[in-house]
Order: C-alpha cells, then sequence, then structure tokens
C-alpha cells in the first residue's frame, strides 16, 4: 500500500514538476534557483497530504495553488530581498529567438509587487479564469480584477513602446 502511495506521487512529481517550474520562473521573473526551490518546497507539501489527495478533484490545480501560495510566503520573508551580485550564471543562456524580449518582459515582471506577479502569471500565462485565479491566491474576484488591471498598466509604462519595437522583429 505504502508503496502504490509513493509510486502514485511519482508519477505525478514527474508529469506536473515541469509545468510547475515554468509558472515558478515566471513568478520568480527568471530567478530560475529560486524556481527550483519552490517547485521542490510544492511536491514536498504535495507528498505530506497526497494520501488525502482522493478528496481532491484536481491534483494539478491544487499544486498550482500550493506553488503560488508558497512563493507568496516566501515574498514576504525578509530574506527574500537578498539579491546576489557579480556571480556568473551556471548555466547556458536563454538562445530562443528574442532573448531581449525575454529580458525585457522577465524585466518588467520583477518590478510587479509578488500579488501582481502572480495574478498576471495565473491569468495570463496559466489562462485561469478571474474566479480561479481568485480561489488559488485566496482573495476575491475583485481583488484580482483590481490586481490585474493595475499590473497590466504597470507592464504597459515599464514596456512603453518599446514592446511595439520588440514585437515587429
Amino acid at each position: 500500500m505504502r508503496t502504490s502511495r509513493a509510486d502514485e506521487f511519482l508519477e505525478f512529481a514527474s508529469a506536473r514538476s515541469g509545468h510547475l517550474f515554468r509558472s515558478a520562473c515566471l513568478l520568480t521573473s527568471g530567478d530560475t534557483h529560486l524556481a527550483e526551490d519552490l517547485v521542490q518546497e510544492t511536491l514536498g507539501r504535495m507528498y505530506a497530504v497526497w494520501g488525502r489527495m482522493a478528496r481532491v478533484g484536481n491534483p494539478a490545480g491544487y499544486a498550482h495553488s500550493v506553488l503560488v501560495r508558497t512563493f507568496l510566503s516566501h515574498r514576504r520573508r525578509r530574506s527574500a530581498t537578498e539579491r546576489p551580485l557579480g556571480e556568473l550564471p551556471d548555466h547556458a543562456p536563454y538562445t530562443g529567438e528574442d532573448p531581449a524580449l525575454r529580458i525585457a518582459l522577465l524585466d518588467a515582471l520583477a518590478g510587479l509587487a509578488p500579488k501582481d506577479r502572480a495574478v498576471v502569471v495565473l491569468r495570463y500565462w496559466e489562462d485561469r479564469s478571474i474566479e480561479e485565479t481568485a480561489d488559488v491566491m485566496n482573495t476575491s474576484s475583485a481583488a484580482v480584477r483590481t490586481r490585474s488591471t493595475r499590473a497590466l498598466a504597470t507592464l504597459r509604462k515599464r514596456l512603453g513602446g518599446s514592446i511595439t519595437e520588440f514585437a515587429a522583429r
């Protein structure tokens, strides 16, 4: 019985960890190390309650809720504002089609408040409804709408005309 539970969790974790990592990278504005930590913390919390997952209709959705709440609680810690400087990255640079656009978007996301960033990622990256986002963030639908409007205005202001410059390429 115990092995079955562990096998089920391993299968779930293997299938969902990539998706969780991508969302965590967006939440952390490209900080892959913090994203890995958040995914590990999320999967650890999921494993602790895995025996009770039968009551949860959507374990993947629950995992994303845990990820967002873990991110928001991490941002409340004093140490969350510490950033190392002067270190070389330990991985190859991004080799996508337009690294300048990626950097501009990640910098703009980094300028948002953590809850605003979470709303943008959930609403526009994860393509969740206002109600789903409110449920994940444990807040009201009105708060999600307000944060969404404010966050998009901030992104437009930060990106200015440069986003059309990148899009025209």
